[in-house]
């Protein structure tokens, strides 16, 4: 049914009495996101993911005695008459006696008997004799890294709920494993509506070129989301309905536009339809009031984006990332404080998010923020928010 201009203003009103803060929405959509269950993925997969288990070292490392340096392994004191040599991935046979050495290159195994190694750099060498520089016996184990010197088997490496980094894989990898136990990133459907949205070439004659069509799959994934679809829908009630309902699983439906409460915008109808529990119904924050999360069912919820571009992307970091972080296991996004230039006076009830971009060591905030403006948040590197309680430059930003 059409609604009147009249009947418009009641809901927006009563749906505005239902908004609630920008912080507090973060929170509670922060607070949604139980961490799934952990699931093996290969090393290679892993990297920015959650750790869902303790990461403990199925070997000692080193696995065996090693050498740290390029030179001689070396048994009693010399001179020492060399023997042969090993080399990364060989093993001595046998064990030396006193006044016997080996050429050894880092990495290798040291023979059984050997009191230390000496530096290629340390020794001279004539023939098959080599001598230390210094004449000295050299010091027990001396350049011998030892048998579970840096942990022992069994020994906890990293927490559960540690972000997996590069240098996690490779002490994972060191340490025997071949996957890891993980929080998966969680699922999502894009689903984009709109009937005045063209995707291709420039718009005119009443069509607009759709800009959040290739805003928000990188922003997904770079909030910490796998993106299995994206589906452009007709602004009806029927079609947004039957793509609610359909697709690939999912874990959020995202859809942006039809957040309001004009003739074309039905998602609200849908969400009561479907019984669903609301989350965030509207943020008192600008741009991007009109955004709202809802709960579909176990462990599925649906978050409603406004249509405008930089709107959309507000909304995005206020309820998107906070929700992917819990379902991944990590901590809601961080905010920090921090002096920025050029901040516009707080909006009386609202937290105003601007672009802002680091200017030699100090943050700006960029010109161009309107709801449907891209281009201050193209050039940002974060959003500056300013409540009414900021009283200075210094306000708290959020990485984009």
């Amino acid at each position: 049914m059409p609604t009147t201009r009249a009947h418009e203003q009641q809901v927006r009103a009563a749906r505005s009495g239902r908004a609630v803060d920008w912080h507090s929405a973060r929170r509670r959509a922060h607070a949604e996101g139980r961490p799934l269950p952990g699931r093996p993925v290969e090393l290679a997969a892993a990297a920015g993911l959650v750790l869902a288990e303790d990461l403990v070292s199925r070997v000692a490392q080193p696995a065996f005695d090693t050498s740290a340096m390029d030179g001689y392994a070396v048994a009693g004191r010399g001179p020492w008459t060399v023997l042969g040599e090993v080399r990364a991935g060989r093993q001595w046979p046998g064990c030396l006696r006193p006044g016997e050495a080996v050429a050894i290159s880092t990495g290798a195994p040291v023979p059984a008997g050997a009191r230390a190694v000496l530096p290629v750099e340390d020794t001279s060498r004539s023939g098959d004799e080599v001598r230390g520089l210094d004449g000295c016996a050299p010091e027990p184990g001396r350049h011998i890294r030892r048998t579970g010197e840096n942990s022992p088997a069994g020994a906890l490496l990293a927490d559960s709920g540690s972000v997996v980094s590069p240098a996690m894989l490779g002490l994972a990898a060191a340490a025997g494993h071949d996957d890891l136990v993980v929080r998966p990133r969680p699922r999502v459907r894009l689903l984009i509506t709109g009937d005045e949205l063209v995707t291709a070439g420039p718009g005119g004659a009443g069509r607009v070129r759709d800009a959040l069509g290739p805003t928000l799959p990188p922003l997904v994934a770079g909030l910490g989301g796998d993106l299995v679809e994206t589906a452009h829908v007709q602004d009806s009630f029927a079609a947004l309905a039957a793509a609610v309902g359909s697709g690939a699983a999912s874990e959020i439906v995202l859809v942006t536009g039809s957040t309001s409460v004009g003739v074309t915008d039905h998602l609200h109808r849908l969400l009561d339809g479907l019984g669903a529990r609301a989350v965030v119904d509207g943020v008192t924050c600008r741009p991007g009031h009109p955004q709202l999360l809802a709960a579909l069912g176990s462990r599925r919820w649906l978050i409603g984006l406004p249509g405008n571009p930089y709107a959309a992307i507000v909304a995005a970091h206020t309820l998107l990332a906070p929700l992917l972080a819990g379902l991944g296991g990590r901590p809601v996004p961080p905010l920090r404080r921090t002096a920025v230039a050029g901040v516009p006076p707080a909006v009386d009830g609202h937290t105003l998010l601007v672009p802002a971009a680091w200017d030699g060591d100090h943050l700006a905030v960029v010109p161009g923020h309107r709801p449907s403006d891209l281009r201050g948040v193209a050039r940002a590197d974060v959003l500056a928010v300013i409540d009414r309680e900021t009283r200075d430059t210094t306000v708290a930003v959020l990485s984009l």
